[in-house]
């Protein structure tokens, strides 16, 4: 008898602690509206590389030498195509071009990135104004990644950003320095 008592009263206690210390819902972003021309205005531009967690550090370890990382997406040359340019800082101070295109999935949010049929991309809003949050997959890895139309954001967007992904069991994270001047984005 006093075992049942008992462990009702864990299981209470459990549901408690589960709703108090649920981990907040981050709604996904969709490319509804996505005619095959034209991607919604608000994801196109320039993007800052600001924070990035996963659930261990050997995920995160291609972000370990890296300052800064400006992006540029832009609509792609085909439809369902967006074209990603970037340009790394990396703290010894050497600038490294990056191009990527992603592909869109009909109805879908997940991207999919060209010549990487393992990795997955999915866009989620961010609380923080001007952020956007994306999730990472591939083989071996996954990672919570933060950018930011500001290379600079206020400190509790990062500190938002950790506390979910912390949530989220991603305990491991990583903050770039933004120490250096941007590279310069190519055109082409």
């Amino acid at each position: 008898m006093f075992h049942q008592i008992w462990a009702a009263l864990l299981y209470l206690y459990g549901i408690l602690l589960n709703s108090i210390y649920q981990c907040p819902e981050h709604s996904q972003l969709t490319t509804e509206g996505l005619d095959g021309k034209e991607f919604p205005e608000p994801h196109l531009g320039r993007w800052y590389f600001i924070a990035g967690a996963a659930p261990t550090k050997e995920e995160l370890a291609t972000f370990d030498p890296v300052d800064n990382i400006v992006f540029n997406m832009a609509v792609g040359s085909a439809p369902m195509q967006l074209q990603l340019r970037a340009t790394i800082r990396t703290k010894n101070g050497l600038c490294a071009p990056r191009k990527w295109i992603y592909h869109l999935s009909e109805g879908s949010t997940d991207l999919r990135t060209e010549g990487r049929p393992d990795m997955k991309t999915k866009l989620f809003s961010s609380a923080c104004p001007g952020g956007i949050m994306l999730k990472e997959t591939g083989q071996g890895y996954q990672r919570f990644l933060l950018y930011n139309r500001s290379p600079h954001p206020p400190e509790n967007c990062v500190e938002e950003f950790q506390s979910l992904t912390s949530c989220l069991d991603f305990k491991a994270f990583l903050l770039t320095p933004r120490n250096q001047e941007t590279c310069e984005l190519s055109s082409n």
